[in-house]
């Protein structure tokens, strides 16, 4: 028998074939996560850093509507969406302010209220960012194993030929077949550990992001406060 892929998968035992396909099931589905955040996390850091610019200056001159509309302009930036939460509800706390309705309750203390909308928005935009990631750590941790298992079974039926009085010739290309399944493994866990880890890093650098604008915000409102 030559020593081919084709070679190998065809005299593959059943179970090792379908710990194979499995492995590229889950191949497959690790690429296309990968993809897809890349995207996702290059459109958000783009209209991130083009909409963080347009805030201050737009800020700088008290237009709050600009601002906002702004923001639903960059709907890809996560740094964006928690802004317009903080900019909706100091518009609303301000007209808050201003009027007394029958159900008043209290003092409102309006930075409060923005920074409970920001953190609030911020919470889920972190978790959209998130999203996939736990399937590509489990994937990474996994495949190796699942890649394990196949060749423990390849394994034991290669020494089962053993038994027909087989000799190394006939056993060397059954545990050749067996290991292609822990190699199989290693290919699909490489990626998605490196990517895993990558996008991790991606995910806490805009969370940064987000933190920081926040405060930028945060501050704004207080300097407005006492004007």
């Amino acid at each position: 028998m030559e020593f081919s892929l084709i070679e190998v998968w065809e005299h593959a035992p059943t179970i090792n074939k379908f710990i194979v396909g499995f492995m590229g099931i889950m191949s497959v589905w690790s690429i296309f996560v990968m993809i897809e955040r890349g995207l996702t996390y290059f459109k958000g850091a783009r209209e991130s850093y083009s909409y963080v610019l347009a805030l201050r200056d737009y800020l700088s001159k008290h237009q709050l509507n600009e601002a906002i509309t702004a923001a639903k302009r960059h709907q890809k930036s996560p740094v964006s969406k928690v802004v317009e939460s903080g900019l909706l509800a100091y518009k609303q706390g301000i007209e808050a302010l201003e009027q007394k309705g029958p159900h008043d309750v209290g003092d409102f203390d309006i930075v409060d209220s923005v920074n409970r909308s920001l953190e609030r928005v911020k919470e889920r935009e972190i978790s959209n960012l998130r999203k996939g990631l736990g399937g590509l750590a489990t994937i990474a941790s996994i495949a190796p194993f699942v890649g394990l298992l196949g060749t423990v079974i390849g394994i034991i039926g290669a020494f089962g030929l053993l038994k027909g009085g087989g000799g190394f010739d006939i056993i060397g290309p059954a545990i050749a077949e067996a290991l292609f399944a822990t190699a199989a493994g290693l290919l699909v866990a490489i990626p998605a550990a490196i990517a895993f880890n990558y996008f991790t890093g991606r995910v806490e650098s805009m969370v940064v992001d987000m933190s920081d604008v926040s405060s930028e915000f945060i501050d704004f409102v207080l300097r407005e406060g006492r004007a």
